[in-house]
């Protein structure tokens, strides 16, 4: 995200930055940047389909279909969630 600070005052102002959500190791919501997001097997005939280009390109590239709980939006994403990562990662001087 950005942060502005103004040279007269010493205030500072946040501007969100939603597209920074589409960069990074993890899966995250494209609205609101949680990381509690969970994999669809097929889309969802209720919940919105976030629009977008970057939601169209991550489709093409091969991304999974994923459902946010918190703002009630489905979207695609090449990335794994945050609970597969914790488990992908293998403790220092395991033989695997």
């Amino acid at each position: 995200m950005a942060i502005y600070a103004c040279r007269d005052c010493d205030s500072e102002k946040l501007y969100p930055r939603p597209y920074m959500y589409h960069f990074g190791p993890l899966c995250r919501c494209p609205r609101c940047g949680t990381f509690r997001v969970t994999r669809l097997k097929a889309p969802d005939k209720i919940d919105r389909l976030n629009p977008g280009f970057l939601n169209y390109v991550e489709r093409l590239v091969g991304g999974t279909l994923y459902h946010c709980r918190y703002c009630r939006v489905q979207f695609y994403d090449r990335r794994m969630l945050a609970s597969e990562e914790k488990t992908a990662v293998l403790p220092e001087g395991s033989d695997v």
